[in-house]
């Protein structure tokens, strides 16, 4: 055959191939939703509940791929490595989208690499110790960290983490000391929290609120201006007398750059949809969490925003990846 003919052939038989791709509905095939944390924290049950939610809709399995470690950042890398069609997404925290990238060398550019299509929900925080822990109040605990120096240790679910931020804002503002234990996870620091092997974390409610529930950890003090109705009997920071501890998480979904629009706009709209479920409403209620209604360009915004004011505290607290 003529190569010129073959090559003309091949380059209309590609473009028949994309214009049937592109022609077909989406979802066509199973979705991967990757958390970058492990199973059992916040990110997995909302990535699972939301993924059970779009594949009853959508009619394609949703597939969560835990990918913990790095602060978030393993499974980021995954995707922003991905092929850009919708089919690899991300649910990502503020820990690794605007803290992380200011605190080790990543192999992508969380900004231009990765598309953030909605906010999910924010979720406050909640400073817990573990049943064997005498401090039944945050002045307990401070008193107990002064008097024994540097013999207490708080987790995080990793180095970078909101919890880790937290963990140093309440060392900063008490004159503390106590030493960070990064995790893979919330919940693999749970562990080590209730069993005392580590004294005290700031953890997300949405990954705390089960073991606060079963008495697992005890909740001294949450980290929003006002109490939470899921807590009332449990003070703020501010109310404890800590103030300047005060962080929010948040929880976003993402797809690789360049994802084609019409594919963000499905995947928004079903999100949007989802959020105003009564059943999931009531779920995100249990774990503290409040949805949040922001169009793709206000929540890329917001991402660009939070990215820049983490750095200025990093940088000005003096905080380093250890």
């Amino acid at each position: 055959m003529n190569r010129k003919i073959f090559l003309w052939i091949s380059l209309v038989l590609l473009a028949l191939a994309a214009t049937r791709a592109q022609s077909e509905p989406y979802p066509s095939k199973p979705v991967r939703i990757l958390v970058g944390a492990s199973a059992g924290g916040g990110s997995d049950i909302l990535a699972r509940m939301l993924g059970d939610k779009f594949a009853q809709s959508l009619g394609q399995p949703f597939v969560i791929d835990d990918k913990p470690g790095a602060a978030n950042t393993l499974a980021a890398a995954e995707v922003a490595r991905s092929n850009p069609d919708g089919y690899t997404l991300l649910i990502a925290t503020n820990t690794g989208q605007a803290i992380a990238p200011h605190l080790m060398k990543l192999s992508f550019d969380p900004l231009k690499d990765l598309q953030p299509l909605a906010l999910v929900a924010t979720v406050p925080q909640v400073l817990v110790v573990g049943p064997g822990e005498k401090a039944h109040s945050v002045g307990e605990l401070v008193a107990a960290m002064k008097a024994k120096g540097g013999a207490y240790n708080y987790a995080s679910a990793g180095i970078g983490s909101t919890q880790h931020i937290a963990g140093e804002m309440l060392n900063l503002a008490a004159g503390t000391h106590a030493r960070h234990v990064p995790y893979r996870g919330s919940s693999s620091a749970q562990v080590d929290l209730i069993s005392g092997q580590v004294q005290f974390m700031v953890d997300t409610t949405s990954s705390a609120m089960p073991q606060i529930i079963s008495k697992k950890l005890r909740p001294l003090a949450v980290t929003t201006p006002g109490r939470l109705a899921q807590l009332p009997d449990v003070p703020t920071m501010a109310e404890a007398g800590f103030p300047s501890v005060n962080i929010v998480t948040w929880y976003g979904l993402y797809a690789p750059a360049r994802t084609p629009r019409p594919v963000l706009d499905r995947l928004y709209a079903e999100l949007q949809r989802v959020l105003q479920l009564p059943d999931v409403r009531e779920r995100l209620d249990q774990l503290g969490a409040q949805p949040a209604a922001m169009t793709m360009e206000q929540f890329a915004r917001m991402n660009s925003t939070e990215f820049e004011s983490y750095g200025r505290l990093i940088k000005a607290a003096g905080i380093k990846s250890e």
